[in-house]
């Protein structure tokens, strides 16, 4: 297969000849091409509790109901993501990890896009304001025999945990995470200045979903937002949906983590969902404005997720230039690639060729067409 576009990195034609799920070149082309078709990397989404009425966390008699999520994320052109189970009890955790892996063992496409877990929880702060939207009853410390008894159940596709520091058994807990190749980001949490350091000395290296998770109002230093922000250590996500961050907030950001920044969409069920009040399962009464803003239906103030998927977020920092395409792109790709999967040649010879084509005018894109493992996973009008 060969594909002919401008390159997201430099608007300069390129041709991608790909050879099975590899990319076996990608060089130069003299022809001339429509400025508006763009080939870059697909985009991977390491935060997705659910999308188009569907969610990871809920059970259901027919697991492959979720492959749905796959099929959509591929239509905005994520080739990569990683289901996001969030604080629930023991049990049900359990069980949402197999469903996930028995959708990953009974469909191609699904196990193609899903390249791993992110539990969120329940080793998160209890306090209200930090703790979010996460059901309160199931929080609790973390715990290393539990992880690895999910770990199993995952057939050892855990990546990520997000888990509060504040905990006394914190420190040690990450280690055993370190030495078992699973990444630990420090988010819905109340911890101290110190906590926060030593969580990142044991090796924690990332903070979920920076400046949210939080209390509505803090004190405005020492607190934990300054202690993540500053330490050159830790990467940090975002949700750049224009409701979760405001775009002053997010360039502050930029400035201070630089290339340490990237995008997540945090996308829930209702993602993709016309507006109204819905009651979920997880995060209860919950209001989704026409604006695309999903908050708390007694708390506007407390998000419960976001309504958007990630190709939003590269718009909304194209459009308040907060970023250029290329940076956009490439915090919506290129770094969380690199943060999860270290070594992987994305978007480069002898990589895997997961790849979209897209029309972009006036700061939106369109996907054309989504290319995983080599295959077209999604072309427009077909």
């Amino acid at each position: 297969m060969k594909l002919k576009g401008r390159s997201y990195k430099n608007n300069q034609p390129i041709e991608i000849v790909i050879d099975g799920e590899q990319i076996k070149s990608k060089v130069p082309c003299n022809e001339q091409l429509p400025d508006h078709f763009i080939l870059g990397p697909g985009f991977t989404d390491i935060q997705v509790n659910g999308y188009g009425g569907v969610d990871y966390n809920e059970i259901y008699d027919e697991p492959v109901k979720l492959t749905s999520i796959s099929r959509l994320l591929y239509k905005e052109g994520v080739t990569t993501h990683l289901p996001t189970i969030i604080t629930n009890s023991t049990e049900q955790i359990t069980k949402l990890i197999r469903q996930v892996i028995s959708l990953r063992n009974a469909d191609e496409q699904a196990k193609w896009s899903i390249d791993g877990l992110h539990i969120e929880g329940p080793f998160i702060s209890p306090v209200d304001g930090p703790r979010g939207a996460h059901p309160k009853e199931f929080v609790r410390a973390p715990d290393w025999n539990l992880i690895l008894q999910w770990q199993e159940v995952a057939e050892g596709q855990i990546k990520i945990i997000t888990i509060s520091p504040e905990w006394e058994n914190s420190n040690t807990f990450i280690e055993q995470c370190l030495k078992n190749n699973i990444l630990v980001s420090i988010g819905h949490t109340c911890a101290t200045h110190q906590q926060l350091q030593d969580a990142v000395s044991a090796g924690a290296c990332m903070s979920t979903h920076l400046g949210n998770g939080m209390h509505p109002m803090l004190v405005r230093h020492p607190n934990y937002l300054w202690s993540q922000l500053a330490d050159d250590r830790l990467k940090t996500s975002i949700i750049a949906d224009g409701f979760h961050l405001p775009a002053e907030v997010i360039r502050v950001f930029k400035k201070v983590k630089e290339d340490k920044i990237f995008m997540v969409s945090d996308s829930v069920s209702l993602a993709g969902m016309p507006p109204g009040d819905y009651d979920l399962h997880i995060g209860g009464q919950v209001t989704l404005t026409k604006e695309g803003k999903l908050h708390l239906r007694n708390n506007p103030s407390i998000f419960a997720g976001s309504a958007n998927h990630i190709k939003h977020g590269v718009e909304f920092l194209i459009n308040q230039n907060l970023a250029t395409l290329t940076e956009a792109w490439e915090m919506a790709s290129i770094r969380p690639q690199e943060l999860v999967f270290p070594g992987n040649k994305t978007f480069q010879s002898g990589g895997k060729a997961d790849i979209i084509c897209v029309s972009v005018n006036d700061g939106m894109l369109e996907v054309i067409k989504t290319i995983k493992n080599g295959k077209e996973m999604y072309v427009k009008g077909n």
